[in-house]
């Protein structure tokens, strides 16, 4: 049946591919028109966040910020399957980096680096940094279930020089890395909620306690990564810019927690800018208040 689906799926998402990008928009409106007014594709969820999280907006304005975030929920979904034919001109015009410079500067001083970055704006396109570094530039994310696909999104990262890794079996090949002293940058998306059984932290997030993932600075005190924090934002539609922030100078000397925290702070800040753009339909908030009295304890990493 996976390979059915795939056999199927597959010249659909090969067509869309080679569509130029004002078709590929036109498109996103269509396909935003039945998500959004038709199917209603997690709208209740969505409300329920926007409510949660921005609760100083009005019920008006944060249904327009509803309306805006299902058009660019579309179009990024619709750019993840343009990846599949986008060319190296056309992709480096619409991701940018803003101060290219920090790439070089982190690779000169030797050490692999923790990249955090949130489900904000483009994180699908950020693997286009693999294009700018001699390290190697690897994703750490969950492996999809019908293996066919997942092969395809293999495929499609190795195309802009980015890797990806099994969330559980990241810390065997950062640990391998560093053994052999291959340099890298990693990639975490850490803002969305990990299994309530595997926190081990508890943070304020939008002005609700959650549970937080904290496996990339577990790694990068024990593994001594360097961390940076990748704040992507959105131009207009089909073009974004990233801006590379170290988050501390050196990660084994601040309290555990720190660059957890320092990071969630920053994500706010992203949401808070245009709120539009975070990926609302993820149920993030959906383990607030159940923080049980050894969730500060540290433990394996949650990754």
């Amino acid at each position: 049946m996976q390979l059915l689906a795939y056999v199927l799926i597959y010249p659909l998402l090969w067509c869309v591919s080679m569509l130029p990008f004002r078709a590929l928009y036109i498109f996103s409106d269509i396909i935003c028109f039945f998500v959004y007014r038709v199917f209603g594709y997690r709208k209740q969820t969505v409300r329920k966040n926007l409510a949660i999280a921005l609760p100083h907006l009005s019920p008006e304005e944060r249904r327009a910020v509803e309306r805006k975030f299902f058009t660019h929920m579309c179009d990024m979904f619709l750019e993840m399957i343009k990846t599949m034919n986008i060319t190296d001109k056309e992709i480096r015009e619409r991701f940018v980096f803003t101060n290219e410079e920090i790439i070089h500067d982190f690779e000169r001083r030797g050490k692999s680096v923790a990249l955090l970055c949130a489900h904000y704006a483009s994180w699908e396109w950020l693997v286009v940094m693999g294009k700018y570094t001699s390290f190697k530039s690897i994703a750490i994310y969950k492996k999809i279930g019908n293996k066919y696909f997942d092969a395809l999104v293999r495929r499609i990262r190795s195309r802009l020089n980015a890797e990806l890794v099994e969330s559980k079996k990241s810390i065997e090949l950062i640990q391998y890395n560093n053994q052999h002293g291959i340099k890298a940058f990693y990639g975490f998306a850490s803002d969305q909620s990990p299994q309530l059984s595997k926190a081990k932290y508890w943070d304020q997030f939008m002005g609700l306690e959650v549970p937080v993932h904290t496996g990339a600075e577990m790694l990068a005190k024990k593994l001594d990564l360097n961390v940076l924090f990748c704040k992507v934002e959105k131009v207009r539609r089909g073009y974004y810019k990233a801006t590379l922030m170290p988050l501390v100078d050196n990660p084994k000397a601040v309290p555990d927690y720190e660059i957890t925290s320092i990071y969630l702070r920053e994500v706010e800040k992203q949401i808070l800018e245009a709120p539009e753009y975070y990926f609302w339909t993820h149920n993030r908030w959906k383990h607030s208040g159940k923080k049980k009295p050894t969730d500060r304890t540290i433990g394996v990493p949650s990754l």
